[in-house]
C-alpha cells in the first residue's frame, strides 16, 4: 500500500511540474522616468508597453501614465520581448526594446531634450525669419 501511494505521489508530482511548463509566466515591470540632464522626475509621461512577436510589434499594447515621482508599474508582463515607449511633452520620444525573462524588472528611462531639428530649406549665414504677431507684414 506504501509503494502504491509513493507511485502515486510521484506521479501527480510529475504531471503537475510538466504542466507549469506549459503556463505562460509573467513579471512586475516598473519604469521610473527622468530627465537626463537634471535626474528629475517627469510626471504625467505616457509610457506604452508592447509585446513584439517575431521581431514584429504586435497590435493593442497598454498605456500607463507616470505618477508624481516619475513612476508608474505594471503587474502581468508576459516574458519574451517588450517594446517600451515614453513620450512627453517637451522631451524627445523614448523608444527600445527589451528581453522581459525574470519576475520583476526595473527600468530608468533618462529623457533627452528635443534635438535641433534639420531643415533642407536653411541657408548657412542666413538670419532667422522671426514673425511678430503684433506687427502686420510690409507688403511690398
Amino acid at each position: 500500500m506504501k509503494q502504491f501511494l509513493l507511485l502515486a505521489f510521484l506521479i501527480v508530482s510529475v504531471l503537475a511540474l510538466a504542466g507549469d511548463k506549459d503556463k505562460e509566466q509573467y513579471s512586475d515591470v516598473k519604469i521610473k522616468v527622468v530627465k537626463e540632464e537634471s535626474g528629475k522626475p517627469v510626471r504625467n509621461a505616457t509610457v506604452v508597453l508592447h509585446p513584439v512577436t517575431k521581431g514584429k510589434q504586435e497590435r493593442g499594447g497598454l498605456n500607463l501614465k507616470t505618477n508624481g515621482e516619475g513612476e508608474t508599474s505594471y503587474s502581468g508582463v508576459p516574458y519574451g520581448t517588450l517594446r517600451l515607449q515614453v513620450i512627453a511633452q517637451g522631451l524627445q520620444t523614448y523608444g527600445d526594446d527589451f528581453d522581459i525573462n525574470q519576475p520583476q524588472h526595473e527600468f530608468v528611462v533618462k529623457m533627452k531634450p528635443p534635438q535641433k531639428q534639420y531643415s533642407i530649406y536653411e541657408q548657412p549665414g542666413a538670419k532667422p525669419l522671426s514673425i511678430d504677431p503684433d506687427k502686420p507684414e510690409k507688403k511690398k
